[in-house]
């Protein structure tokens, strides 16, 4: 898969191509169903497929300070693309001046002019333009004009409920991490890069990795998860832990109100591991809460609560295996 960052990467000589048009943040099972139309649309066609999403999100420009949380890093989101089998992932700087584009020049010098869109498949929701004033019924009058399909896809929906980021949002926000598995058709993940912490945990018995996420990462409720830990990337064995495979963890997330705690971690108890891990950049892939964040009245009550979220954990991730492999 190429991977473009602005219009000024479109090599010169490029053709026709299936454009799809989203922010596809956390790319849920409504952007795969949409992902998977302008790929089959473009292989009935003999073009690439492209994909064009926005860096940073437009929320971030339109109203300074209003940044959603963020389900999928732009890595993430060009890795989940490529899976779904998307040729070229571009990045659009959005910016001022790309928010002040009129619907008309959005299509004439975007769409057209340097993408040389022959079919544009987008949300049925789908606006674009200066006060997102473009609409689908505008995208395919220009369309008519200058020579390209529109497909309006209706969004996806199941049990009364549309699969959107913002439905996501909320509820990894509820920590109902099943519920945003179902909707993304996978775990919610949390990545970053392991620093270190007060090291608390090591004297209880519970090595943590302290997992620092980047800014406005969807992070959970404050509890205790059940969670797929892994070293990404490739590698020499870190102790016991191989860089791409995954492992069993239990995670805790909040403020460790029992040490009377101020800053919200994230800190995953890597299951029947030894490894020294900072530095590291992990993926905590969230499957279940087990409790919610308590406060203990001695330090064994919470040695023995830990000895029951590790046994849930256990349970919980040894089942979802199971339903992977069935």
């Amino acid at each position: 898969m190429l991977r473009w960052r602005g219009l000024d990467e479109v090599p010169a000589d490029w053709g026709r191509c299936v454009l799809t048009i989203g922010v596809f943040d956390g790319v849920h099972r409504g952007h795969a169903q949409l992902i998977a139309r302008a790929v089959t649309a473009a292989r009935k066609r003999g073009v690439p497929s492209v994909l064009m999403t926005f860096d940073p999100h437009p929320m971030e420009v339109v109203r300074p300070g209003s940044h959603p949380a963020q389900l999928t890093t732009l890595q993430r989101r060009a890795e989940l693309a490529q899976d779904l089998g998307i040729d070229v992932f571009c990045v659009m700087p959005f910016t001022a001046d790309f928010m002040k584009l009129t619907p008309e020049r959005y299509v004439h010098e975007i769409l057209v002019e340097r993408l040389h869109v022959a079919e544009v498949v987008v949300g049925d929701n789908f606006t674009f333009g200066k006060k997102a004033l473009g609409n689908v019924d505008l995208l395919r009058e220009m369309g008519a004009r200058f020579g390209f399909a529109v497909d309006g896809v209706q969004l996806l929906a199941e049990h009364a409920v549309t699969f959107s980021s913002t439905y996501i949002r909320s509820c990894v926000d509820a920590g109902d991490m099943e519920a945003a598995t179902e909707a993304l058709g996978r775990p919610h993940r949390v990545e970053g890069v392991v620093v270190h912490g007060d090291k608390r945990g090591r004297e209880l018995g519970f090595p943590t990795a302290n997992v620092a996420p980047p800014m406005f990462s969807a992070i959970p409720a404050d509890g205790v998860y059940a969670a797929w830990f892994t070293v990404l990337g490739a590698g020499e064995e870190l102790g016991t832990v191989v860089p791409g495979r995954r492992y069993q963890a239990a995670v805790s997330v909040g403020t460790n109100p029992t040490f009377s705690g101020r800053t919200r971690t994230v800190e995953a108890y890597v299951l029947d591991t030894e490894a020294d891990l900072y530095g590291q950049h992990v993926a905590v892939d969230l499957v279940s809460r087990i409790r919610g964040m308590e406060k203990f009245d001695s330090i064994e009550s919470l040695i023995t609560a830990m000895n029951r979220d590790v046994e849930r954990a256990r349970q919980i991730l040894s089942e979802d295996a199971e339903r992977s492999v069935g």
